[in-house]
């Protein structure tokens, strides 16, 4: 056996009679989707950033990539949250109208 656990399904919640708890798989479900999302965020922000700034890969990163890499990953959340924003304002109005 090498140490790792090979289950990954969680065990599903269940209330007091026994029955499963909707809720709570919904609440575990939404963290699972808010988790995937910054991680993909992260990992297309680095991408994309990585390409931009870094011209020759190295030991380390000299003064002119490392704030090439940060004022990306600035405009890269600005841009983001921007969109973010638009997306759920349209969400709003479009559920108001059902």
């Amino acid at each position: 056996m090498d140490g790792f656990s090979s289950d990954f399904s969680p065990a599903a919640p269940a209330s007091a009679s026994g029955k499963l708890d909707t809720g709570a798989i919904m609440e575990q479900v939404k963290v699972q989707i808010a988790v995937a999302n910054a991680q993909e965020l992260l990992q297309r922000m680095t991408d994309k950033c990585f390409r931009k700034c870094i011209g020759k890969p190295g030991g380390s990163l000299d003064n002119s990539e490392q704030k090439c890499v940060a004022m990306c990953m600035d405009r890269y959340m600005d841009a983001w949250n921007t969109v973010s924003r638009a997306y759920n304002s349209r969400l709003q109005r479009e559920r108001a109208k059902m």
